[in-house]
């Protein structure tokens, strides 16, 4: 399998790139990434799609292989969405697939929005289509957590102390209920914690998943998904911050879309259910190229 590696200009700086089988002739995979400022460090294992067609990832300006330009002016969702016209622009990507996870998903939407041509099919993983709604079943999610827990990430965000350890722990718990459920966490995840860029997530988003604090607390495109007429796929795990009554209610409101849910993963069932994660995926697009 071939890989093909470089950098885009874009506006703020430079972000990296990397193609799988780019001489393969099926319609191109992007990967939008998580976060904000995650990188697509989780998602690699996503690159045995490219068996059947050239598959792209990148990092978003400001993680991972990418340029960290130290202004907070740039961390904005309309600069993410023209930062992925300007890359597929720069990469000649005319017609192409796009699949988005969690806050990929925010930037998927936003894009299409725009209108762009020759974008053949859409996958919202674990979408956040709507920031209210997120927070409302992350509020829910909390109760579900033990007692002391409930208490700890109260007593931290009421007095200013979401950067304290005790809020960090009480976080990890929200993590491994919501999150990734395997046990323990897989060695290679533990390795990509510097690829994160944590500014970019509390200006856009807050202290946590479940906290939002960020300029993306407002947004919510729920009433504009009748506009996407593309064959589309939302997905998420039984167990999901992006709960299944959530991802539904978006795919019933996408004009021509499907919904699956993956029974034994939260959030990261490319990581928790990665064959079945794969075989959903890889039918959707074969089915869609």
């Amino acid at each position: 399998m071939t890989v093909q590696e470089g950098y885009v200009e874009v506006t703020g700086g430079k972000v990296w790139y990397q193609i799988h089988n780019r001489e393969l002739t099926n319609t191109p995979l992007i990967v939008l990434h998580g976060g904000p400022g995650s990188s697509h460090y989780s998602l690699q294992g996503l690159k045995i799609l490219a068996e059947d067609r050239p598959v792209i990832f990148y990092d978003q300006l400001g993680c991972g292989n990418s340029d960290r330009p130290n202004e907070s002016s740039l961390w904005n969702i309309d600069r993410f969405v023209e930062e992925l016209a300007q890359l597929r622009e720069a990469l000649s990507l005319k017609e192409l697939h796009i699949l988005g996870h969690s806050w990929g998903t925010t930037l998927l939407a936003a894009y299409l929005l725009e209108k762009p041509t020759g974008v053949k099919s859409a996958i919202f993983s674990s979408p956040c289509l709507s920031a209210p709604l997120w927070a409302e079943d992350q509020d829910y999610n909390r109760t579900l957590l033990p007692e002391s827990v409930q208490e700890t990430l109260k007593e931290c965000e009421e007095n200013g102390k979401t950067d304290s350890e005790e809020y960090k722990e009480a976080t990890a718990e929200f993590n491994r209920h919501f999150v990734c459920r395997l046990d323990p966490l897989p060695e290679f995840l533990k390795h990509g914690a510097h690829y994160r860029n944590p500014e970019v997530y509390n200006i856009m988003w807050g202290p946590s998943e479940f906290h939002v604090t960020g300029n993306l607390k407002d947004f919510d495109c729920t009433s504009r998904l009748n506009e996407l007429s593309i064959p589309s796929l939302y997905t998420c795990g039984r167990y999901d911050e992006a709960t299944p009554k959530s991802t539904q209610y978006f795919s019933e409101l996408t004009p021509n879309a499907k919904f699956h849910v993956f029974e034994n993963s939260a959030h990261m069932p490319y990581i928790e259910e990665p064959e079945e994660y794969v075989t959903v995926i890889r039918d959707f697009l074969n089915v869609n190229d």
